[in-house]
């Protein structure tokens, strides 16, 4: 199955709105879409695992941690910590490459950074 998509409210909204240009295909939902403004990094996701979605996400302080926590309970879809020294150009190429070259699947309680 595909992967798709789940921004955290920290994910820079150029890296969406350019990947979606590049392959219009891609299903990547933003943090507003998903309501997880006010939530914390465990509900985000809590909200992510139940839409069976990737976590992209700039934030490198505390979702590792809370990533451990979570799939210590449940299956987590994966998450994807996005450096945000990256330029966008880059992350928006990275991140298509992993939407083209791998499953859903290959992301079950992964956590990974970009660049890889």
């Amino acid at each position: 199955m595909k992967i798709r998509f789940q921004a955290d409210p920290d994910l820079r909204r150029p890296i969406i709105t350019g990947l979606k240009r590049r392959e219009p295909g891609i299903d990547f939902k933003t943090a507003l879409e998903a309501g997880l403004s006010a939530l914390d990094d465990f509900a985000v996701l809590k909200v992510a695992a139940d839409d069976g979605r990737v976590l992209v996400t700039h934030d490198v302080s505390t979702m590792p941690e809370e990533f451990a926590s979570f799939i210590e309970e449940r299956i987590s879809p994966g998450v994807i910590l996005v450096s945000q020294s990256l330029p966008y150009h880059d992350a928006i190429e990275r991140l298509l490459r992993v939407w083209a070259t791998t499953e859903a699947e290959d992301w079950q309680n992964v956590l990974s950074f970009l660049p890889l």
